[in-house]
């Protein structure tokens, strides 16, 4: 086993275990030193996971939100259908971005977590005198979504490829 599996394979275990893992345990596991497991753990840290040492052992500290960052495609009347199916899955909707030839990445906060909201925000696009972001890059728009776990942003993948309205996820 390579130091990067290893180390995946650490991840793994801390982030399944109710309590702390000693690193004792991970060594023991692993069949290296304690002291591979504490320069592991240093390893870990450096590439962004945020590992608690505690006197009983490691903690993965696991964010309470995700986000990510889906590339979609839809025409105006479609619009409604994918804010609401995404809010229906729980997803909660940050922003639009679009990538313009010209002026370069353009956002607007969005914070739609609701059918009430997509309903209040449509109400804006069609009562006022602006269009869809969207309509600036001939309907291909970003979407960060926020959502509970990594499972609920997959659901929200998979509905969003087969409504045929996903063009790719960025992250």
């Amino acid at each position: 086993m390579s130091g990067a599996e290893r180390r995946e394979n650490m991840i793994a275990v801390i982030r399944q275990s109710e309590k702390p893992v000693p690193a004792k345990t991970l060594a023991k596991m692993f069949h290296v030193s304690r002291q591979v497991i504490v320069q592991d753990v240093a390893l870990v840290r450096a590439a962004g996971y945020d590992i608690l040492s505690t006197n009983r052992g490691y903690i993965l500290q696991t964010p309470s939100v995700y986000t990510r960052v889906f590339k979609v495609t839809h025409t105006d009347e479609q619009l409604e259908d994918e804010l609401c199916a995404i809010v229906d899955l729980g997803g909660k909707i940050l922003n639009v971005m679009v990538n313009h030839r010209v002026y370069g990445r353009m956002s607007a906060e969005l914070n739609i977590s609701s059918r009430r909201k997509v309903q209040e925000f449509l109400d804006d696009i069609h009562n006022g005198k602006s269009s869809p972001l969207m309509k600036i890059t001939s309907n291909y728009h970003y979407h960060q979504v926020e959502a509970d776990s990594e499972e609920t942003l997959d659901l929200i993948e998979s509905m969003l490829r087969e409504k045929g309205y996903l063009v790719r996820t960025v992250c």
